[in-house]
């Protein structure tokens, strides 16, 4: 049986972090394949203003989703609108604390935990095993970043939380049975209101501004050493088309949906980070020693040598706007 889901029409999608950016995208998506769409968010306010561009028939829930009593309560009152679920969208999460780990708080880090790694946990232990037993198949997609797979220097806590949530989608794609299956989305730049959405985030449940994620400011010059001219503007023929560089929350929500009815295991949304993977696949290549290996090793431990899950991953092609597959 396929591990995909082809026909989403009449299904119902649960979308955390679903009232803003790449949330409210998937969920613009998804209803535009005729899903019954839940938006779960931390922020009334959001939930309240994106409900209105939803086509569907929809239903917004104010949910923490790294308290497991208000997840068991959104994913009772989401059966109760729409009978089952069918999707699983963890998106939602936050920036981090700047800076490498051994530099950031102890109250930003167990925050940063909470929201990003025990957050997506809570989905999967409270919302999977209701998929799995209505039998209908079903599809689990959580949210990562470029960082996941590619760590950003200065950026600790982020890239921690991002590369766990990789994990986490490779291990359900090992995992699920057939008729179900799990993917990570990996993006890059997005235009997204990701700075407001952490602030208010931080305000309802630390009470404080959050320092926001950013990447490490560029070396002062040494003594006696004049600071580095700027760059020159590139020549009028080579401007920078920005629009190619931070895509919008639609175009996310397109390129999940697209995953979701493919079977993919991995959405990656810049082909320009895939130099930089080679780099980490290829020194990881690099650093398994040169010894000869014994045929005998994969008789006893055939389960670490491999994944089968891993094959299943098929060429993406190139985006065309749509939902096509």
């Amino acid at each position: 049986m396929a591990r995909k889901l082809e026909n989403l029409k009449g299904k119902t999608a649960f979308i955390t972090g679903g009232a803003s950016g790449i949330g409210l995208g998937v969920a613009k998506a998804c209803a535009a394949e005729g899903m019954n769409v839940v938006i779960a968010d931390l922020r009334q306010g959001a939930i309240d203003e994106a409900l209105p561009e939803i086509n569907a028939p929809k239903l917004g829930i104010k949910l923490d989703t790294s308290n497991r009593e208000q997840y068991k309560k959104a994913a009772d009152e989401a059966e109760a609108k729409f009978g089952k679920i069918h999707v699983l969208v963890n998106n939602a999460g936050i920036a981090c604390a700047a800076g490498p780990l051994w530099s950031v708080s102890a109250d930003d880090t167990d925050f940063a935990l909470r929201v990003n790694i025990v957050g997506i946990l809570n989905g999967i232990q409270e919302i999977l095993p209701r998929m799995l037993a209505h039998g209908e198949g079903g599809y689990v997609v959580s949210t990562a970043s470029k960082a996941g797979i590619i760590p950003v220097p200065g950026c600790g806590l982020y890239n921690l939380t991002k590369q766990a949530v990789v994990g986490i989608s490779e291990t359900l794609a090992s995992d699920l049975p057939d008729g179900y299956g799990a993917a990570v989305l990996c993006p890059g730049p997005f235009s997204t209101n990701l700075g407001r959405s952490d602030a208010e985030i931080d305000k309802e449940l630390r009470g404080k501004e959050p320092q926001t994620f950013a990447p490490p400011p560029a070396p002062e010059p040494k003594d006696g050493e004049a600071a580095p001219p700027p760059p020159p503007p590139p020549p009028a023929e080579e401007q920078i088309d920005f629009s190619r560089i931070m895509r919008t929350k639609e175009e996310a929500g397109l390129r999940v949906v697209r995953a979701i009815k493919r079977g993919d295991i991995y959405i990656l949304t810049h082909a320009e980070f895939k130099p930089g993977w080679k780099q980490r696949s290829d020194a990881i290549l690099r650093a398994f020693p040169d010894d000869e290996p014994y045929d005998g090793f994969a008789k006893v431990f055939g389960v670490l040598v491999n994944n089968p899950a891993f094959e299943r991953q098929t060429q993406v092609p190139a985006f065309d706007g749509t939902t096509n597959i």
